[in-house]
């Protein structure tokens, strides 16, 4: 798949998974010949048609990662104001298992979403996690930092992040490489770097083609 192809053209249909607290909903993008799969969870106030959740989908699938893109309970109720971490992280872990099958399994997302996806590598078994836009601290609050959180994945962790980001800027690490992008906090700036930053990194994580398992 090309980066410019339409990603919509090999979605299935969308899908509710039941979790403790109801409903969420993924919708699958299958690879031809996928290697693993990739999970993006949306932003506190957003939903999966953010601009660099598309594009991660479409560098995924150019490298034979499918991606099943979550929408969270409150997103699927309607609910704009986000559920609490605990809650989110839940509602995750069960759309995790709904989804897993023989295939290597990778989480992401954007903001609230890549902190989500932190927050639950280890108990979900993830190979790796893909933060856009983690927001190290709230706007002029850098004492208040989520570091913690980024530091908690025992695995391979891309942060993609705008240099202008008033969510702060995180320093890479062992295990965590960041690439800084021209732009703020919403990565719309520089969609060809993005989608390199994801290709590249994923080449790396996946492993060799295997029976796939998706909904």
């Amino acid at each position: 798949m090309t980066a410019s192809a339409p990603i919509t053209s090999s979605a299935h249909d969308p899908v509710e998974v039941p979790t403790p607290h109801g409903p969420a909903r993924i919708t699958a993008h299958p690879a031809a010949e996928p290697r693993a799969v990739l999970l993006l969870g949306h932003g506190a106030g957003g939903g999966i048609g953010a601009p660099d959740l598309l594009g991660a989908t479409q560098a995924a699938l150019a490298v034979d990662v499918s991606v099943v893109l979550v929408e969270q309970p409150y997103r699927v109720a309607g609910r704009r104001a986000p559920a609490p971490a605990g809650q989110l992280d839940t509602a995750w872990l069960a759309v995790v298992e709904h989804v897993r099958g023989d295939l290597p399994l990778l989480f992401g997302g954007r903001s609230s979403g890549a902190r989500v996806a932190c927050r639950t590598a280890t108990a979900g078994g993830a190979a790796g996690v893909l933060c856009l836009a983690f927001p190290v601290h709230p706007p002029g609050r850098p004492e208040k930092d989520r570091l913690a959180e980024l530091a908690a994945p025992g695995v391979p962790v891309l942060v993609v992040q705008g240099e202008r980001d008033p969510f702060g800027r995180p320093e890479p690490a062992p295990g965590r490489a960041v690439v800084l992008l021209r732009g703020d906090h919403s990565l719309k700036s520089d969609a060809p770097g993005l989608r390199a930053a994801v290709t590249s990194w994923l080449a790396t994580v996946s492993r060799s083609p295997a029976r796939a398992s998706l909904p």
